[in-house]
């Protein structure tokens, strides 16, 4: 099973009547919840989760921006939705440059609390509306122009049966994070210039892990905001030096983006931890070392 999923895919599914279940995650950091968004428009079918309440819990002292949320609230959450073990899920964002990365988390939380079947919607809701524009979409005869709309109707599905039982994708504390920057490849998402410790917008340090590589997540795009080819990616992670056998962990600055990356790595082949605390939780320890500059160290 592939991680993520084209437009025409994804169009074809819908219009044969074999509709995954949907989720629009739109987010943004800094910027408001996503629901008014969605309440203008999203994907026919798709719910609204919200990354903040749904996909996160509450911080407290000592983690990162965006830790995992109880277990039972995300479980209630995705059966809301509709989730169930037995039926395929795609979830969507916002989508462009600098896309996918709330998608990207819920996908992530999705396969680790062990749902078999869940992908990314390929470039998110901007290429969905850049495909309808041209009309590439199969027609349901709605439209006009051969493609599928959005829709502003609130879906009510039927409640899901999915029960989370995390363990399905691995994870890592900071101590295992620190420990793999040591003997494997410890890959931060983040801008470059954070990782060299030129500027830190968000977290009381600026710096990265000692020994973790720089490996923005931005690169695993192309210029329309959908992952490069699995060829493409496979070849930049193998030059960062993570490979299908290599011990491969990922980070960022709260464990959104780092998400991303980790998917980025799963359509390249490669397996990869995910430090959820990410940059946020480290700096949260005054005592945790800190290396600067351009090179691993």
């Amino acid at each position: 099973m592939t991680a993520i999923i084209s437009v025409p895919e994804l169009a074809g599914d819908i219009t044969a009547g074999s509709a995954p279940v949907l989720l629009d995650v739109r987010y943004k950091p800094g910027d408001p919840p996503g629901l008014p968004a969605y309440r203008k428009g999203h994907l026919p079918g798709a719910v609204y989760i919200d990354l903040e309440s749904e996909l996160a819990g509450p911080r407290a002292h000592g983690t990162g921006r965006h830790p995992l949320p109880p277990i039972e609230v995300f479980g209630a959450a995705m059966r809301r939705a509709g989730v169930s073990a037995g039926r395929p899920v795609v979830v969507y964002d916002a989508g462009g440059m600098g896309g996918g990365w709330a998608a990207a988390r819920c996908w992530w939380m999705l396969r680790w609390a062990g749902h078999p079947d869940v992908r990314v919607l390929d470039g998110g809701l901007e290429a969905w509306q850049a495909a309808t524009a041209q009309g590439a979409g199969p027609g349901t005869g709605e439209s006009g122009g051969g493609a599928l709309p959005l829709s502003t109707e609130t879906p009510e599905p039927a409640e899901g049966d999915f029960r989370p039982s995390p363990g399905g994708l691995p994870m890592l504390d900071a101590d295992e994070a620190a420990a793999l920057a040591r003997r494997g490849v410890l890959l931060d998402a983040r801008a470059a210039e954070r990782y060299r410790g030129e500027v830190e917008p968000l977290d009381p340090v600026a710096g990265h892990i000692p020994g973790a590589v720089s490996a923005p997540t931005t690169e695993n795009v192309t210029d329309a905001g959908t992952f490069r080819s699995p060829d493409a990616l496979a070849g930049r992670f193998e030059a960062l030096g993570a490979g299908p056998e290599t011990e491969v962990g990922v980070y960022c600055g709260s464990g959104v983006s780092a998400a991303h990356e980790v998917l980025a790595l799963a359509i390249a082949g490669i397996d990869a931890a995910l430090y959820v605390g990410s940059w946020s939780e480290w700096t949260a320890d005054g005592s945790r070392p800190v290396a600067t500059g351009a090179e691993r160290g």
